[in-house]
């Protein structure tokens, strides 16, 4: 056979072991996102999302609010994925995870501190290398549970949530939620709203040069699991709701004593829950204030950059 053949015999064969050949060793290491269902208790079953690492530098926990799931936190998570083991999960009522008849659960901030209390002891999480972040419905739950087990995480991380009765600081909407004998009609135009709440949760209150998208993937998990159950997303929203003031009181009463360090993040432009809050709640802590320009209701959607960094920082 001329050489010239030999040689190309041989580069075909090179390319075809090239796209037959294992992943590199760089490809097999990045992060997944590994989504499974973990059992609390008789009534709950949480759908989860981990971001395993052999060797983690410490463990982030990500608490998301309303109408978010899980997957709120997957971009973040698969990029902090290098260097942490990363957690997130549905709260009861959202996304895949289970919803109780009410006679069972509440969905009040305090029930939901429980369930974060047996998550991380189901998922043998070590807490002394623990970042908790928490936003919206997610923080309140977060900070109860630090009131009571102060070494629940070495830091936690919260923002643009109410965690004092403070109505003249949130949205109109929100507030007709506090209202006794109202929640009922409030439930009832959250669930009539559902494609508008969707659609434009996430935009509303920007100018529309800082208006941004999110995935596919995130809005259709979100409105899959709208009506996942006996119960919707804005049920049990509603019915968190209908115990708050009573888990704020709580909260602020009891604040003298709180002992776990936290760092305050507030997007400047909260349309939902306003700056105002975020100031009180650092002020009094006291707690490190960072107020991000520019930025609404869900800085990890908005600025993901800026939330790696915050999780990045806590570990320092």
């Amino acid at each position: 056979m001329p050489k010239s053949s030999i040689r190309t015999l041989f580069a075909a064969a090179a390319v075809l072991c090239s796209a037959i050949a294992p992943a590199s060793a760089e490809d097999s290491q990045q992060p997944k996102a590994n989504i499974d269902f973990l059992k609390i208790d008789a009534d709950i079953t949480l759908r989860r999302m981990v971001v395993h690492n052999p060797r983690p530098k410490g463990t982030v926990l990500f608490l998301h609010g309303f109408p978010e799931t899980l997957y709120a936190w997957k971009d973040v998570s698969l990029a902090l994925g290098n260097d942490y083991e990363v957690h997130a999960f549905d709260w009861p009522g959202y996304g895949l995870s289970s919803r109780p008849a009410v006679d069972r659960f509440s969905y009040a901030p305090k029930d939901y501190a429980r369930v974060l209390n047996e998550y991380l002891a189901k998922a043998d999480i070590d807490t002394s290398k623990l970042t908790i972040y928490a936003t919206d419905i997610g923080a309140l739950p977060a900070l109860l549970l630090a009131l009571e087990k102060p070494d629940i995480a070495r830091t936690i991380i919260v923002g643009d949530f109410a965690p004092f009765n403070r109505p003249q600081y949130m949205y109109e909407s929100l507030q007709s939620l506090k209202v006794a004998g109202a929640t009922g009609q409030a439930r009832a135009q959250l669930n009539k709203n559902r494609a508008d709440i969707l659609e434009n949760a996430f935009r509303r209150g920007l100018p529309k040069e800082a208006q941004f998208e999110v995935s596919q993937e995130f809005k259709d998990d979100m409105a899959n699991g709208w009506n996942h159950g006996a119960l919707t997303t804005a049920d049990a929203f509603s019915f968190y709701y209908s115990h708050f003031t009573r888990d704020q009181d709580y909260f602020e009463s009891q604040l003298a004593r709180f002992k776990t360090p936290v760092n305050v993040v507030w997007g400047e432009k909260d349309l939902y829950i306003k700056k105002e809050m975020g100031l009180e709640l650092a002020s009094r802590l006291p707690a490190k204030l960072n107020l991000l320009a520019g930025v609404g209701h869900y800085p990890h959607l908005q600025s993901p950059k800026q939330t790696i960094e915050e999780v990045r920082a806590s570990f320092r």
